[in-house]
Order: C-alpha cells, then sequence, then structure tokens
C-alpha cells in the first residue's frame, strides 16, 4: 500500500513498504527511470530474511512531487523525513544504479542514522579523479549524459520524448534493454517476475512526466554535494565485470575512495545481476 509523507517544503513524497513490519529497516533506492514498485525480492524472502524493505519515488517520479535542481545529496533528507514519519530511527539503506549514488548519500550525511550501506552497479561522480567517466558505457547512456552537459533544456526534451514512448509501450522498453545487454543480464531480463517488475516500474516511474528521470540525470552530472570519503558506515560496493550502463570502472573509483569499503567484482555479471544478489545483500546490510 502506498502512504504519502510531507517534506518540510510541502512536497509529497509516494512511500512503499514490504515484508515483515516489525523486520530490520532498509531502505531501497530504486534506479534511473524507476519507482517505488521497482524490483525487489519476493514478498515471502523478505518475511524469511526479516527485512522491512521502505521504498519511496524520488521527486518527480511515479506519484512524489517534482524538486527543481535537487542534488544528489539532497535525498537524504527524504529519506530522513520519511523514518521520522515511520517511527525509524535507524536503517541501513540500499541502492541499485540509479539508485546507488543516492543510497552513499544518505550514508555520509546522516551519521548516526543509517548503519550500513550498499552500491550495487553505481557510477561514480563526473569529476571522479583518474576515471575515464565514458569508457565502456552504452551509447544511449552517453547520448543522454553529454546532453545534460549542454545544460537541461536539451536533457529534457530527448528524455521527454523517451518518456512518452515508454508510457505508450513498457514493456518494450524492457525488450529494448534485452538488446543492449551482455548475455548474463539476458538471463536475468528473461525471467517472466522480473520482467513483470521492470514494466511495472518504468510505467509508474514515469506515468506523468519525465521529470524524475531529467533530475536524476543533471544531479549525477552536477556535484554531487558530498563526498564518499565522508562514508564512515561499513559499505559494500558491488558490480557485474561486463556491465554497459555503468562501467566496471565506477565501482573499482569508488571502493578505493569509500573508507574500508567491501568491493566485490562479480565476474561473468554485468548490470541485472544486482537483482539476483539482492538477497544476500540484504543480509549483509542487517549483519549485527
Amino acid at each position: 500500500m502506498t502512504i504519502f509523507v510531507a517534506a518540510p517544503d510541502g512536497r509529497r513524497l509516494a512511500v512503499e513498504q514490504r515484508g515483515a513490519a516489525d523486520g530490520s529497516p532498509v531502505f531501497h533506492l530504486h534506479g534511473t527511470p524507476g519507482s517505488r514498485v521497482g524490483p525487489s525480492p519476493r514478498e515471502t524472502t523478505l518475511y524469511r530474511l526479516g527485512i522491512r524493505l521502505i521504498s519511496f519515488d524520488r521527486p518527480g517520479y511515479g506519484r512524489s512531487d517534482r524538486m527543481r535542481g535537487r542534488l544528489v545529496a539532497d535525498v537524504a533528507a527524504d529519506v530522513a523525513v520519511i523514518a521520522d514519519h515511520l517511527g525509524v530511527p535507524t536503517f541501513a539503506v540500499v541502492g541499485r544504479s540509479g539508485g546507488a549514488p543516492h543510497a552513499l548519500a544518505c550514508a555520509a550525511l546522516l551519521p548516526g542514522r543509517v548503519t550500513r550501506a550498499a552500491a550495487l552497479v553505481p557510477i561514480a561522480p563526473r569529476d571522479a579523479d583518474g576515471l575515464d567517466w565514458f569508457d565502456g558505457m552504452v551509447r544511449s547512456n552517453v547520448v543522454e549524459y553529454t546532453a545534460a552537459i549542454t545544460g537541461d533544456r536539451l536533457v529534457s526534451a530527448r528524455l521527454g520524448s523517451a518518456a512518452s514512448q515508454i508510457r505508450a509501450d513498457p514493456a518494450g522498453k524492457v525488450v529494448g534493454l534485452y538488446e543492449q545487454v551482455p548475455e548474463s543480464d539476458r538471463r536475468v531480463v528473461s525471467d517472466h517476475g522480473i520482467r513483470r517488475m521492470l514494466v511495472a516500474n518504468f510505467a509508474e516511474g514515469l506515468r506523468e512526466t519525465a521529470d524524475g528521470w531529467v533530475d536524476d540525470v543533471l544531479a549525477f552530472s552536477w556535484e554531487w554535494g558530498f563526498d564518499p570519503a565522508a562514508i564512515a558506515v561499513p559499505t559494500l560496493v558491488w558490480h557485474g565485470e561486463n556491465d554497459v550502463f555503468a562501467p566496471v570502472g565506477h565501482a573499482r573509483w569508488l571502493g578505493a575512495r569509500i573508507p574500508g569499503a567491501t568491493l566485490d567484482i562479480r565476474r561473468g555479471a554485468a548490470h541485472f545481476g544486482a537483482l539476483d544478489v539482492l538477497p544476500d545483500v540484504l543480509l549483509w546490510l542487517t549483519r549485527a
């Protein structure tokens, strides 16, 4: 069931909870584009693991109001507001793909509240020293992020058109992903349950506009508003070696930057391999 939480500036945030109501709380930050109904373990798996999984639409996605000009760092305040509303003093965070930088923002900016963090198939900051940011990245992503450099008008036009096509045929978006990815990702995306969740995810995230997608891409292209080196909680950085959406060099950079981070580079896996490992990651996040 979706509930709505009011941010201090009056914005509405759409929130979903799954799993064990009395379980260990974990905030799940969705990908780009995405929504609160994005791929996650089955309810039975969450109950078995004792996980209370909390997800929400980032501003501009799904049913959450837009926050123009937001930085990656701004998500931490929204997570804190939701946690306060739900009566959750401490929690772990996990983000996949575009959700990973936002999970790291929570870990850096909410000391004393975030207990552990996991970044699955993350991207690194655009100004990451020594990183060839586009090396190994699929052309569609290179085009998006190159457009973002020129300002919001071009990226808004490009992603607005793409979002309209996805709204008309969200299943076509999943087919398009299948055609772009390595064989290991094709195996994951061909699973009927995963495909169904991805279709629902894209349809809900882009249900009215591309605003959330546009604002994510712009936020990733600007200063994040925090330094990953400031993270002081146990952090797992997981990546599939064959990822073409967020190349593995990004994870290696973050793993070296975050103090004491556990870096897990999986051979033979790619971007959607993160969905396979999520149950194990949730167990790691809730380890005492």
